[in-house]
């Protein structure tokens, strides 16, 4: 499955945060990184995870918990959104 997570950082936890950025730039086993994106101007940004491993993601989410504000959505594209959506609505 795909999940989606947003951050924002909290709040004078930036210094921290780039330091743990900077010095962590591996994957954790069980966890595929899609792409990671830092919104301009802004401390925070989304990255897109493919994992069946639920616990995978809550450690990742729980290592950042210190510094970050977290939320994460299961996320499905368009092509099996459709199928999806014209079974229910009848088109």
């Amino acid at each position: 499955m795909k999940v989606m997570a947003t951050w924002a950082v909290i709040p004078g936890k930036s210094p921290e945060a780039v330091e743990r950025f900077l010095a962590t730039q591996t994957v954790p086993a069980g966890l595929k990184l899609l792409g990671r994106w830092h919104k301009v101007g802004s401390a925070g940004g989304f990255a897109l995870w493919e994992s069946n491993d639920l616990s995978a993601l809550y450690k990742e989410f729980a290592f950042w918990s210190d510094l970050l504000i977290l939320e994460s959505y299961i996320v499905i594209e368009d092509g099996e959104a459709g199928p999806v959506l014209a079974e229910l609505f009848k088109k």
